[in-house]
């Protein structure tokens, strides 16, 4: 069948055909029948003046023989003809492409993945999936949000993700996994309509309560995944880590090799020094792939930045050099401080609890609602509620609050109350830890980032290490860099990634310097930021 344009390009084709065959023939009519000479163009005019249903004027009165007036009436029925053909070939269509140019209610694929529905979570994970190219489409019910969705040019289709005619819609028997990041109970909805639809696609499962976690497994979700509990583990560690000499919440790359976070303290011997002078050149192997000054990550950061207490340091190196640089993050005389500061005791402030009584490390808990577990009650933005709880002789406070507005004047209030004690904080909205940073906050996690990245170390083959950090360190292979030394390659300026480690051969080789050439079938384990990897992902391929 013709594509529309062509069809269009015949149409008119056709119909000045007509025209022109009627021009000549009235006028050599009008000459021969009724002996009125007329130029071409006269005679155009007519039958224009018909085929619009215009009139005819003058030259009604000059038809008197039956040919002539058989034409008129032939001509007639020709342009209205045409016109009740044109309605509904071209106009009609054109109306119903503008009516159903609203947003898709279908997605024709193979191979992707089925996501309901959009959230700050969501927006990782996609962020992610498009990076190395994974399909996938959002089903969301919300009109506003399929519209903004789609300016933003996510694949997005308009639906209700808990009917089974939507899931149908969006070819979920043919995806290679539903995503569902709803609340619970609407989570539960739509795993059972997804395993009416397609039992066979592997379904996974967000759940914001912990105890739920059973109704989505019995609803037939094949993973079920948590993320307020990593997020509270891993805020416990860096509130533990701050006040331990000890490494912890490293993430091993390789035997006594590894990848740390490193909290620096005011009057630390790293407190005030600069990338270039801090001693990391002095430790074999040991490397910093990256740094937050004040919230803001730096890859590869410039030798001539100041580190200061604000500054987390991302090292990489065998685990003697890691822990020396932990040492020197540290600062002497602050063993008199002792204890963390907890607040808020939902999901993430009980993980959090956990983790840090399991350490050995004292927890003060305090909450708006007295319930048990609960030490001080009270709103934490009021200052005599942070006194009454210690903070001023605490390590960290740490702030596991359902609400970012609430955290970040509760962290301008502890720095006023406790200008010494390190604040360790939750952020819900994608945006807020920037604000959190400029608050005073010395480490921020997200909760959307921590579980976009978990999703996404689930789904994607290429393994993403570290999904509860602000950082991912993944495993890769490069084979447009294939032949290329490091050096030539120059991943770090060209990307932002630092290559820290490369296996070859069932074995990983963290020894690596600039003139190591990249051979076939190495993986190369690179650290950064989103940016950063998505960056190499393109670079690489």
């Amino acid at each position: 069948m013709a594509n529309p344009a062509r069809r269009v390009g015949l149409y008119l084709l056709g119909t000045a055909a007509v025209i022109l065959a009627y021009a000549l023939l009235y006028q050599f009519g009008m000459a021969r029948l009724e002996g009125v000479e007329m130029r071409f163009i006269e005679a155009l005019h007519v039958v224009v003046e018909t085929f619009t249903t215009v009139g005819y004027g003058e030259q009604a009165g000059q038809w008197d023989t039956t040919p002539m007036l058989a034409l008129s009436i032939a001509m007639q029925f020709t342009g209205v003809a045409l016109i009740f053909l044109t309605l509904p070939a071209f106009v009609l269509p054109l109306f119903a492409e503008a009516l159903s140019s609203g947003p898709s209610r279908t997605f024709d694929g193979e191979g992707h993945i089925v996501i309901c529905s959009f959230s700050p979570t969501v927006d990782t994970l996609i962020t992610e999936l498009s990076a190395r190219g994974q399909p996938y489409v959002v089903v969301e019910s919300d009109l506003d949000a399929v519209e903004s969705l789609r300016a933003d040019g996510v694949e997005v289709v308009h639906g209700d993700p808990e009917e089974v005619e939507t899931l149908e819609a969006v070819s979920i028997a043919a995806a290679s996994a539903v995503v569902v990041a709803d609340d619970d109970e609407t989570n539960a909805s739509v795993i059972l309509a997804a395993q009416h639809v397609a039992p066979e696609t592997r379904v996974l499962s967000l759940v914001e309560d912990e105890s739920h976690a059973d109704y989505h497994r019995y609803a037939g979700a094949d993973e079920v995944i948590h993320p307020r509990d990593v997020l509270g583990e891993s805020l416990a560690g860096k509130a533990s880590a701050a006040l331990s000499s000890e490494l912890s919440g490293a993430v091993e790359i390789a035997d006594e090799f590894e990848v740390g976070e490193l909290l620096v303290q005011r009057g630390s011997p790293l407190d005030g020094s600069t990338i270039g002078d801090c001693g990391i050149q002095e430790l074999p192997g040991a490397n910093i792939i990256g740094a937050w000054f004040r919230g803001e990550f730096v890859s590869a950061p410039d030798p001539g930045r100041t580190i200061d207490e604000h500054t987390v340091l991302l090292v990489a190196g065998p685990e003697d050099g890691v822990e020396t640089m932990k040492q020197r993050s540290i600062a002497e005389g602050r063993s008199a401080r002792s204890g963390i500061t907890i607040a808020g005791y939902g999901v993430v402030g009980s993980a959090v609890a956990e983790a840090i009584t399991a350490a050995g490390v004292p927890a003060t808990i305090v909450d708006v609602e007295d319930k048990p577990g609960v030490d001080i009650v009270g709103d934490v933005t009021d200052p005599a509620t942070l006194e009454d709880a210690g903070i001023e002789s605490a390590e960290a406070l740490v702030l596991a609050l359902a609400d970012d507005t609430t955290a970040l004047f509760a962290a301008l209030v502890a720095k006023q109350v406790a200008p010494e004690t390190n604040v360790i904080a939750r952020a819900n909205e994608a945006d807020s830890p920037p604000k959190l940073y400029r608050a005073g906050a010395e480490y921020v996690l997200s909760l959307p980032t921590v579980s976009g990245r978990m999703l996404a170390s689930k789904l994607l083959d290429e393994e993403v290490i570290t999904p509860e950090t602000q950082v991912e360190v993944v495993r890769r292979e490069a084979p447009a860099l294939v032949g290329h030394s490091l050096a030539d390659a120059d991943v770090r300026a060209r990307t932002g990634c630092t290559v820290i480690a490369i296996e070859r051969d069932g074995r990983t080789i963290t020894s690596i310097d600039a003139g190591m050439r990249i051979e076939e079938g190495d993986t190369l384990v690179v650290a950064g930021d989103d940016d950063a990897v998505d960056a190499f992902a393109e670079l690489a391929t």
